[in-house]
């Protein structure tokens, strides 16, 4: 079983810049996500796709490999997922003649996922046959029912009223809601079928696997850095 982990980090970065090779805790960003791929039991080769030769010396560095540079057009800010998943497919295919049977998708941004996370999520997978990927999720912290939109200058719910039949969602207590989880990032399973024929990193058959919010903290700003320090300092000192 060929369980080929994606590690996606392009050069640009807007809110951080270099975000993906910035220390964080006495590593590069990007090293804890390697680190976490590389000891998870059931991936079996760990690749880095990155436009930036300064973060594939260092993912090197770190035991991942990287076979090749991803193309610009791969690495913008409007750069969907799907892209780079089938460029690294493709080029794996012509190149090395390598065909996974499961691709596991990462970002270095969730440093504290781990590699507990990562067999978790693959061993769930291939316990549902048929389903095109699997995500991990957390619960959402504003529920979609307590959402507004303008309409000129007035407000309406974001979802209307009868979508659940729920009147007033946003005044009831979130306790008598149905739970409403949002996507981490964390851990993203795919099957190669739903990248390279149904042209998409999530199919319409997903399975999902909750998170705390702890453990799924995406660094996106400066300020998120630092959450991401005090979060690695208490995770030490409990080992």
């Amino acid at each position: 079983m060929e369980v080929l982990a994606i590690i996606q980090a392009r050069g640009g970065s807007k809110s951080v810049p270099r975000k993906n090779i910035k220390p964080l805790a006495g590593k590069p960003l990007i090293a804890w996500t390697i680190e976490a791929a590389k000891q998870a039991k059931t991936v079996t080769r760990v690749i880095v796709s990155t436009d930036d030769q300064e973060i594939a010396e260092v993912a090197k560095e770190w035991g991942a490999e990287v076979p090749f540079l991803r193309p610009a057009e791969f690495a913008t800010d409007q750069a969907k997922s799907i892209g780079l998943l089938e460029h690294a497919l493709n080029w794996l295919m012509e190149h090395e003649n390598y065909h996974p049977d499961i691709v596991v998708q990462l970002k270095p941004t969730n440093p504290l996922r781990r590699a507990e996370h990562i067999d978790d999520c693959v061993r769930r997978f291939l316990s549902a046959p048929g389903h095109d990927a699997l995500i991990t999720v957390t619960l959402s912290p504003a529920h979609p029912l307590k959402t507004w939109k303008f309409e000129g200058e007035d407000l309406s719910p974001f979802i209307p009223e009868e979508v659940f039949g729920l009147k007033e969602a946003a005044k009831q207590p979130r306790q008598s809601l149905p739970p409403a989880y949002v996507q981490n990032s964390c851990v993203h399973v795919i099957a190669p079928a739903t990248i390279l024929e149904k042209h998409s990193s999530i199919g319409t058959k997903i399975r999902g696997v909750i998170m705390t919010r702890e453990d799924a903290i995406n660094i996106d700003t400066a300020f998120d850095f630092e959450v991401a320090e005090l979060l690695m300092r208490k995770r030490a000192q409990n080992v």
